[in-house]
C-alpha cells in the first residue's frame, strides 16, 4: 500500500502542474466541489449519432470532461470495499453533472458546442447518467489511451486482473439532453 500513497501523494503535488500545461479550465469557482475539469475539443473520430439524433461529425465543438482523478482517488483511497468507492465516485459525478450544464449554459461558444465528451475504461454505470457509449474508432488511439488509464485504474482498484475486461470507451452526451437532465435550458442564442 505504500507505493501507492506515495504515487498518489507525487501526482497530488504535480497535478496543479498538469492542470497549467493541459488548457483545463475548472467549472466552478469553488473548486473543490466539482469533480469535472473541461476544456473545448475538436471532435476528431467517425460520425456518430446519439440516440436523442444529434450527430457528432469530425471537427464539431465539444466540451470535453475531465474526472479530477487525484482528488476522487485520494478522498475514496480509505475505503477498502471496491463497490462502496465505486458508489461515492458514481455520487461525485451526479453531484458536479448540474454545474457542468451550467458551466455550458453560460459558456461564451454555447452555441457551436454539441455537447459532451469523456474517455475512460470505468464506464459502468454511465448511462444513468445520461452519457452514451462508444469505441473510438482507431486502435493505436484505443492503445495510446489504455496505456494512460492503467495507472488510474491500478491506483482506483485493488489489482489490475480485471483491467482487460474494461473497454475504452467515449462517453458521449448532448447538450439538449444534459439540459434536460441536469436543470437548463437550451440556449436561444
Amino acid at each position: 500500500m505504500g507505493i501507492r500513497l506515495t504515487i498518489l501523494w507525487i501526482w497530488k503535488f504535480m497535478d496543479p502542474l498538469f492542470y497549467l500545461c493541459s488548457r483545463l479550465h475548472y467549472i466552478d469557482v469553488n473548486k473543490t466541489s466539482n469533480v469535472f475539469r473541461v476544456r473545448i475539443t475538436k471532435y476528431k473520430g467517425k460520425t456518430l449519432i446519439l440516440s436523442d439524433g444529434t450527430r457528432i461529425s469530425k471537427n464539431d465543438f465539444l466540451l470535453k470532461i475531465h474526472l479530477h482523478n487525484v482528488r476522487m482517488l485520494n478522498e475514496s483511497r480509505k475505503i477498502k470495499n471496491e463497490l462502496k468507492r465505486a458508489r461515492l465516485m458514481y455520487r461525485q459525478v451526479l453531484h458536479s453533472m448540474p454545474a457542468l450544464a451550467r458551466y455550458l449554459k453560460d459558456h461564451p461558444e454555447e452555441r457551436y458546442i454539441k455537447g459532451v465528451i469523456g474517455i475512460t475504461t470505468l464506464n459502468k454505470g454511465v448511462q444513468a447518467l445520461g452519457f452514451e457509449c462508444f469505441l473510438p474508432e482507431s486502435r493505436l488511439y484505443r492503445l495510446f489511451k489504455r496505456i494512460g488509464q492503467l495507472p488510474i485504474f491500478w491506483l482506483s482498484s485493488s489489482s489490475l486482473k480485471n483491467f482487460h475486461k474494461h473497454k475504452l470507451s467515449y462517453l458521449l452526451l448532448s447538450k439538449e439532453k444534459l439540459y434536460l437532465l441536469y436543470g437548463h435550458t437550451p440556449s436561444t442564442k
